[in-house]
């Protein structure tokens, strides 16, 4: 069996932080986001992480979730470009490609 070299798998529970919201992009496309409190490792402080659902059934769960409620996320890490103005802004989020209560 060979050394995996690369793997982008991340698994989070957490807290919803807000409401969902879904958009349509320029491409047609839509995406539900959200932000997802979680602890640190070493118990001092929270860290908020941004999650996007793009697949159908996902937006839907994403959207029937509500403030406070603990989810668990399985997922891959993904940077987002997008145009600000004159310049190129980015930030990473969380694609969801798992979501369930806990």
């Amino acid at each position: 069996m060979g050394v995996e070299r690369y793997r982008n798998k991340v698994e989070i529970v957490g807290r919803v932080s807000g409401e969902a919201t879904e958009r349509e992009l320029p491409s047609g496309d839509r995406v539900v986001e959200l932000r997802l409190v979680v602890g640190r490792d070493d118990r001092e402080g929270v860290d908020t992480i941004d999650i996007a659902a793009w697949r159908a059934p996902l937006r839907k769960r994403a959207l029937g979730l509500r403030q406070e409620e603990w989810i668990l996320v399985k997922g891959v890490i993904r940077r987002r470009f997008w145009r600000a103005g004159a310049t190129t802004a980015s930030r990473w989020q969380v694609e969801a490609r798992e979501l369930e209560r806990v």
